[in-house]
């Protein structure tokens, strides 16, 4: 989508907002014109994609980045009517193929892993839903593989300190079993400076390389947590 008038927009807000149970976590929808229209900056194009029905009504969407090396899944939701019916693979297509045009390495997202969700949380997903382990078990199925590295977001969490019941996603276009660590880190760091800032994103991007500790991380099935957490 490119248009910040078209009324897709809105649609796909109020299924947003109906879709997560923490939506005021997420990129607001009277954002998403001005998130169309800016495209992007410094090698960061931002995209909205939807899915729409016979009649035109939008059945989901998605919010991603495409960044310099590789691109970063903000968030994707179908709207609870129109589960169960591929659309979320419709639109993961949609996404891939944008990636491999603009010639980069896959698609990163991150993820909640069940066995980290507090009580409280998981009980709100319920109320609109989801289940973060039927969650994990589609993404393994769209070609999401969790990155073997100690993950989380640098903000977000209790007292405003880093979110840690996150896994990091990788969708490789090459079908591979392995990712660069720098491919990670760069793309982190690219992704957290639109709200983090230039100088925390390096930061956190480096310190994320650190905890890595090789130069190749493994993927995973999607499923699965990093080595890191197990035991924890």
């Amino acid at each position: 989508m490119t248009g910040p008038d078209d009324p897709a927009l809105a649609a796909f807000g109020r299924i947003q907002e109906r879709s997560y149970y923490a939506p005021d976590t997420l990129i607001p929808p009277e954002a998403f014109g001005h998130l169309v229209s800016a495209g992007g900056q410094g090698g960061r194009r931002n995209r909205i994609v939807v899915a729409e029905g016979p009649a035109g009504q939008v059945l989901g969407g998605s919010i991603y980045h495409l960044l310099p090396e590789a691109a970063f899944s903000s968030f994707v939701a179908v709207a609870p009517e129109a589960r169960g019916r591929g659309i979320s693979r419709l639109i993961h297509t949609a996404r891939m193929d944008d990636v491999r045009t603009h010639g980069l390495a896959g698609l990163f997202a991150d993820s909640v892993f069940p066995e980290r969700q507090d009580a409280e949380d998981r009980e709100a997903e319920a109320q609109v839903g989801m289940n973060p382990l039927v969650r994990r078990r589609a993404l393994n199925a769209l070609g999401y593989r969790t990155v073997d590295v100690p993950y989380w977001q640098p903000v977000g969490g209790p007292n405003g300190g880093p979110l840690t019941d996150l896994d990091l996603l990788y969708a490789p276009l090459n079908g591979g079993n392995t990712v660069a660590t720098a491919l990670v880190a760069e793309t982190m760091r690219a992704y957290w400076s639109g709200w983090l800032g230039k100088g925390r994103a390096g930061r956190e991007a480096e310190a994320l390389a650190e905890r890595a500790g090789t130069g190749v991380l493994a993927l995973l099935p999607a499923t699965q947590t990093p080595g890191y957490w197990r035991g924890r």
